[in-house]
């Protein structure tokens, strides 16, 4: 029943065996479970990502015709770039709004921006100094849905010099249909 080696060891020597081969036997146990337990992990949270991708995609099917009457009103709808123009008419319209709510504008910057498959932009970059209330309402003037213009990036800080005043860094941008996309206006 046992092998002839394991009795030609003395009780020692048996022990000694035994414990050795018990401790690589735990080690190999204990190496096997926290691989095993570690693809588990994975496959649990490829799962969870999957079953999150499968409920984003019958959200997107589930409101195809939504999504499609947005792209066709955005067809319809978003101005043609003509050039670096646009910027320029940008910064009209902006000087225009400022001065209906008496915004002082410093330092304006217009140019356009690198074209993207949804978009071309046209900016103007600003900066304000203005009280609160009237900043608020030429930030919503110029964010309506049929102008198609963006802050791109927005800093805004009470003025050190007067706590009444508020500065302003704005990167203002139209967003014009991309180049080549075919629309009307």
């Amino acid at each position: 029943m046992m092998p002839a080696w394991f009795t030609k060891l003395n009780r020692r020597e048996r022990v000694l065996s035994l414990l050795v081969a018990g401790t690589v036997f735990a080690l190999i146990n204990l190496f096997l479970w926290s691989w095993l337990l570690g693809v588990s992990r994975g496959l649990g949270a490829e799962v969870a990502k999957r079953q999150a991708t499968q409920h984003d995609q019958s959200v997107y099917l589930r409101d195809a015709e939504l999504w499609n009457k947005r792209q066709q009103w955005l067809k319809q709808h978003q101005p043609a770039f003509r050039g670096p123009a646009d910027a320029s008419t940008l910064l009209d319209q902006v000087k225009q709004t400022a001065a209906k709510y008496n915004i002082g504008l410093e330092n304006p910057v217009i140019g356009t921006g690198d074209a993207t498959p949804s978009y071309q932009p046209a900016f103007a970059s600003i900066d304000t100094k203005s009280p609160w209330p009237p900043l608020v309402h030429f930030l919503y003037d110029l964010q309506t849905p049929d102008s198609f213009v963006v802050f791109e990036s927005v800093r805004l800080e009470v003025d050190p010099t007067d706590a009444a005043q508020m500065r302003g860094k704005f990167k203002i941008a139209r967003w014009y249909a991309p180049t080549g996309a075919a629309t009307k206006k």
